[in-house]
């Protein structure tokens, strides 16, 4: 089988089985990346489809840059028992309108000079949340959340880099106010990223993200965040593995046993889209099969 129809098969089986996921049922704070620690209840699936619009993206690895629109963001979430839950998440499909470009890229790209887009899947992520202890009055909840990104994409299409990837990340939240009306949750961790051009090389980021979501009323919850990664290297970070953070600010509605969501973007360094937004769906099934005990 050739490396391209190998690829091809190896797309069409993940989008196979996000959709097969899909018709059991809808994964974790839409609009936000910030990870809460609660789980959802155990023998429950949930599952989140969204769509993102991110202008100036910047792909430094093989110097395109333009807007970028991700179709299918999509995750799935399996609460397996009260304190642990197994996620997937990833994107179907990436979306460029090359507005740059690079004279000499640091990769061979199989986009044509005169393209004016491109396009390619995302790279997915397997990760397992652990809830160590449950918040009390005067502490908060703690969690441990640990996963691996998968190579998926092809970095020839100038958009993934094609690469695998592991991080952890320490998970803490507290709940203030009448009927805990204002959630906030951080996360603090370690990425451990392969240097595509740099044999033998990975650079160690530092994983951040602190979030929130206050109550308005039983359908409407505001949300925001600051979420990002940064270089531990002194210097300039290896191609591929270049700091990003972006602020979102946006709003959580309830209706038809659905949650939708929406939320804007703000890019708050030099490698990261200057800005965008972001619409999706979550739905959360009853529980449909026996937990771990």
């Amino acid at each position: 089988m050739s490396p391209r129809r190998h690829r091809f098969v190896r797309c069409c089986c993940a989008a196979l089985f996000i959709l097969v996921c899909a018709t059991v049922s809808l994964a974790q704070q839409r609009p936000l990346i910030t990870e809460d620690v609660d789980i959802i209840p155990p023998g429950s699936v949930r599952l989140q489809v969204g769509i993102d619009f991110f202008q100036d993206a910047k792909f430094p690895l093989s110097g395109l840059t333009g807007d970028l629109t991700r179709v299918g963001v999509v995750g799935v979430n399996v609460g397996l028992s009260p304190n642990v839950e197994f996620q997937i998440d990833g994107v179907l499909q990436n979306f460029l309108s090359i507005n740059r470009r690079a004279a000499n890229p640091a990769i061979n790209l199989t986009v044509a000079p005169n393209a004016s887009s491109t396009r390619d899947v995302g790279d997915f992520r397997l990760s397992t949340k652990i809830k160590l202890r449950n918040e009390t009055r005067r502490s908060p909840s703690l969690g441990f959340k640990f996963g691996v990104e998968l190579p998926n994409s092809n970095q020839a299409r100038g958009i993934g880099v094609n690469q695998t990837n592991a991080f952890g990340l320490i998970l803490v939240g507290k709940k203030f106010g009448h009927e805990d009306r204002l959630n906030l949750f951080g996360n603090l961790g370690l990425g451990i990223l392969t240097a595509p051009v740099n044999q033998f090389t990975q650079n160690d980021v530092l994983l951040y993200g602190i979030g929130g979501l206050f109550r308005l009323n039983d359908r409407i919850n505001l949300a925001g965040e600051v979420n990002g990664r940064a270089s531990t290297r002194r210097g300039n970070a290896p191609l591929g593995t270049e700091p990003q953070s972006q602020a979102r600010l946006g709003m959580q509605i309830k209706a038809a046993g659905l949650k939708f969501d929406f939320a804007g973007a703000a890019g708050l360094n030099h490698f990261s889209p200057r800005s965008g937004v972001t619409f999706g769906v979550t739905y959360d099934s009853p529980v449909i099969f026996a937990p771990v005990k």
